[in-house]
């Protein structure tokens, strides 16, 4: 009998930005709508399966998507009352996904508009490949 191996790779083809900001979820949208003149709405909560026994846990989750370049932001909420989305990171409050490409430039801007949103201590680019728990970000 021949064997069969399946091998899956995981889309990681994205940016991603850890937020530290004691905010409610709505309300750091909403400082980062008013400053960057993004606009993130609130869409289905991120649900991730960490036990095939146990129900999915809920992240809150938020998206825009530009006009301009087409690209799909994600804001995700890295808390939640029974675990984190991203263990490895548990100081972190959110994380920030952007698919499609962005240049340099631009991820410059954005993260220094963040970082001066005023209640946000810090954003900083992660690489999604360096986490253990990578495929709790596939959207």
């Amino acid at each position: 009998m021949t064997k069969t191996y399946l091998k899956l790779s995981l889309d990681l083809d994205f940016t991603l930005i850890a937020i530290t900001a004691p905010l409610k979820d709505y309300v750091l949208c909403h400082k980062i709508n008013t400053r960057l003149n993004y606009n993130f709405s609130k869409i289905d909560d991120h649900e991730v399966y960490f036990n095939i026994d146990e129900p999915a846990l809920a992240f809150s989750k938020y998206q825009f998507e530009a006009e301009q370049g087409g690209n799909v932001y994600f804001i995700v909420n890295n808390r939640n009352p029974e675990g984190f989305l991203i263990p490895e990171m548990n100081k972190v409050d959110y994380f920030l996904v952007v698919h499609n490409y962005i240049d340099a430039e631009d991820l410059d801007l954005m993260l220094k508009g963040l970082n001066q949103i005023p209640d946000i201590q810090l954003a900083v680019q992660v690489d999604p490949l360096k986490l253990k728990s990578r495929e709790n970000l596939v959207m």
